[in-house]
């Protein structure tokens, strides 16, 4: 080849070698970004980040103050200005003043019961709003944790179902081998056949559970679709080694529906307090400047007292005589406090005997749990048993599968029971408010 020719091949070969290097380099890091490994506490840390039911609550919260903002309000300072112009025929007034070219009104309550109980129930009510987004706040733990730990049970299982499935199959294929040297019957290889298709309908079903919980994972973590989610088989810990009365103490304190439950007797406290309040007098202060104009025939009626420019301040007393509406307000604020006592007295039992509960499923499930560990610790000795039988000959290799077989079985079981137990003592954790110390 001649120096021409090669520098023509040269030429040619560089493009496509810069074309490979650009489709490399890009690749990398997108093969870097397919999987992603998650463990429980970033995935509840960026679910918290994520969540558009908590991001809802706090706008909630935000209205609920703007709201008890505006009850606050008529007892701050209120000043309002305004011009217009009237015709007027005979004596100067319109809406009981005088049209005035410029006005400039002041407002200001000092004392008004009423309107002082709904700016604090109103306040009442805000904090519920507040406590919204700390059981938000908890709902996104729960359901992150349990979904992250039953993906990880949902894996585990399948790839023991998956070495239960090759078990099943070598079993099948030594009872055909039987079945054909006349050594066993035409129906063991039917038997066989079903705990072959068990197992397959097993991790068909278990893969369509994963599936699912990755993508519930995606969603509240916001992780891209394109990058495979892992999750960490560390098990975390959320025992508790509170006695029972610890327990229903801490629930009482920290349950969202008791404390709601006392803001809204505190706001029917305020209402009927300020119902009776409304017997007395109500005080505001008041003020107004107003510049009048001499084309409505002022000087016809204020001849030598006419004025352009008016100001006036003081108080105003309303004093109410008798009031028929005061008495029954009165009469259903009382009402309203007898039964918001009523409910919260109805709630902390109910919480008490909630607690209790979860506390003897979480003590039930242990029990399930320690039962589902050592049957799996049988399998597993049972398996080594057989295996040490198969090296001296006295056992074959279908009764060394058999006990694989029943092995994989006991632990799919054990993890069964160790989610199930999990979830337990989580939901635990939420009723005495515990949440926060496991994933701050």
């Amino acid at each position: 080849m001649n120096r021409t020719a090669f520098r023509k091949s040269l030429a040619d070969l560089i493009p496509a070698v810069l074309l490979a290097l650009m489709v490399l380099g890009a690749a990398l890091p997108a093969r870097a970004q397919e999987d992603r490994k998650l463990s429980m506490r970033e995935a509840v840390a960026l679910a918290l980040q994520n969540s558009r039911e908590l991001a809802l609550a706090r706008v909630q919260y935000t209205v609920a103050l703007n709201e008890a903002g505006v009850d606050r309000s008529a007892f701050r300072p209120n000043l309002y200005t305004g011009s217009g112009a009237a015709y007027t025929y005979g004596f100067p007034t319109i809406g009981g003043g005088p049209p005035a070219v410029f006005q400039l009104n002041y407002s200001q309550s000092i004392f008004d019961p009423v309107l002082k109980a709904q700016q604090q129930a109103a306040e009442d009510h805000a904090k519920n709003m507040k406590l919204e987004i700390d059981r938000a706040h908890d709902d996104v733990i729960v359901r992150t944790a349990v979904a992250y730990l039953e993906l990880a049970e949902v894996r585990h299982s399948l790839e023991l179902l998956r070495k239960e499935q090759v078990s099943a199959e070598k079993i099948l294929g030594v009872t055909r081998e039987r079945v054909a040297a006349n050594q066993e019957l035409a129906i063991e290889v039917t038997r066989s056949e079903l705990t072959a298709a068990r197992v397959q309908e097993r991790i068909v079903k278990l893969e369509s559970r994963d599936d699912t919980l990755t993508q519930q994972l995606r969603n509240v973590t916001g992780v891209a679709d394109a990058q495979s989610i892992e999750v960490d088989t560390a098990e975390p810990s959320f025992a508790t080694d509170l006695q029972e009365a610890e327990l229903a103490n801490l629930a009482i304190q920290s349950d969202r529906g008791i404390q709601e439950a006392e803001n809204d007797r505190l706001a029917r406290q305020h209402i009927l307090r300020g119902a009776k309040l409304s017997y007395w007098p109500t005080l505001s202060v008041i003020g107004q400047y107003s510049v009048l104009s001499n084309f409505n025939n002022y000087t016809k009626y204020y001849s030598g007292q006419y004025q352009a420019n008016n100001f006036a301040v003081g108080v105003q007393v309303s004093i109410p005589l008798f009031s028929s509406k005061t008495r029954a307000t009165v009469a259903l604020a009382k009402s309203e406090l007898q039964l918001s006592e009523l409910s919260l007295g109805n709630k902390r039992q109910e919480v008490r005997q909630d607690v209790l509960q979860k506390q003897r499923d979480v003590r039930e499930l242990q029990a399930t749990y320690e039962v589902a560990r050592l049957d799996l610790k049988l399998a597993q000795e049972t398996v080594e048993l057989t295996q040490a039988k198969f090296d001296q000959g006295r056992a074959t290799l279908r009764d060394v599968e058999a006990v694989r077989l029943d092995e994989n079985d006991k632990f799919v079981g054990f993890l069964d029971a160790d989610f199930a137990r999990q979830r337990s003592q989580l939901t635990l954790l939420r009723a005495t408010g515990q949440l926060a110390k496991v994933f701050q």
